[in-house]
């Protein structure tokens, strides 16, 4: 039986921590049960939970002397630094070759061990510039649902953490058996795409006299970078280097991304057909909107409205 046990700590997330034992813990009808799920914490007791109560937790840091894999589900907050205590435990499981998992946030606690120098690691869009920031040398990878190394992985934010559990089950037990628990869940066992899809669109600072928001009003006709440059007289190289100066991106660049935020918009708010929004944002065909969606936001137009659209409301 593989042994799954939880490092939780006040203020603990329900939900990362239920995204483990959901898929780890809970015993189903019919489906074999190839884990034992347990929860520790360093200090035995009440643990304090984002929901408003408290929950008992009787095990201590030994519980993760003999675990498979530990999982951190969540660090709050994510400055909390790192005891010496929990340091050691987690260094000690990972040397007798434990497989360490983080959930969200969880990756600051891991990062503090020093695991993932010199590794790639993903945590929730709002938090990898910070986790970029304090730890320099490890790699973040935003637009991703979960990073697996084999004996350490981290997931991006919380639901993701579903996905990176059932991905180790899949890796534990094979395909079958991990889409048996995700149809259990009601879950698909596969998510297409990374996290890109679920982080909004940065609205443009226009330093740039203006320029933004002309050629923003401008996005369904065949605008260049040399339009760009013409409508501020400028060269397009001097158009370059204020874009690189300004907004750290190139003209073109920057008009493709724009181009797909807008139709991010177009297929969240309204029924239009995909080769309408195409021409709408000026990226002409709906195999062409395919092809740079996908490379912008990791998954298919259709795909991304099914996930997204807001239920279309006639004018009363």
């Amino acid at each position: 039986m593989h042994r799954v046990v939880a490092l939780v700590r006040p203020v603990q997330s329900t939900f990362e921590l239920g995204c483990a034992s959901e898929v780890f813990g809970l015993v189903r009808r019919g489906i074999p049960q190839h884990y034992q799920f347990d929860v520790c914490t360093e200090h035995p007791g009440p643990v304090a939970t984002t929901a408003g109560y408290a929950m008992h937790v009787s095990r201590g840091l030994s519980a993760l002397e003999d675990a498979d894999t530990v999982i951190i589900p969540g660090w709050s907050p994510v400055e909390a630094p790192l005891s010496g205590r929990v340091r050691r435990a987690l260094l000690r499981a990972h040397a007798r070759g434990a497989r360490l998992v983080t959930i969200c946030a969880g990756v600051f606690a891991l990062a503090r061990t020093g695991l993932l120098n010199g590794r790639s690691a993903t945590t929730h869009w709002e938090r990898a510039d910070q986790l970029q920031r304090e730890f320099p040398q490890i790699k973040v990878e935003l637009d991703v649902l979960y990073v697996d190394h084999g004996d350490v992985a981290t997931s991006a934010g919380a639901g993701a953490g579903v996905d990176l559990c059932l991905h180790l089950v899949r890796k534990d037990h094979g395909a079958e058996y991990a889409a048996l628990i995700a149809r259990h869940m009601v879950m698909p066992p596969h998510r297409d795409g990374g996290q890109a899809q679920f982080v909004p669109p940065a609205p443009p600072e226009d330093d740039l006299d203006g320029l933004l928001e002309w050629a923003g009003e401008r996005l369904g006709t065949p605008l260049s970078v040399a339009d760009l440059a013409a409508h501020l007289n400028v060269s397009p190289r001097t158009l370059a280097r204020r874009f690189a100066e300004q907004l750290g991106t190139s003209p073109g660049a920057w008009l493709l991304s724009r181009r797909v935020a807008e139709a991010r918009g177009l297929l969240e708010e309204t029924e239009l057909p995909v080769e309408a929004i195409a021409a709408r944002v000026g990226l002409v065909s709906a195999v062409n909107l395919r092809r740079r969606f996908r490379a912008h936001v990791g998954t298919t137009p259709g795909a991304y409205r099914r996930a997204f659209r807001v239920a279309f409301r006639a004018a009363s």
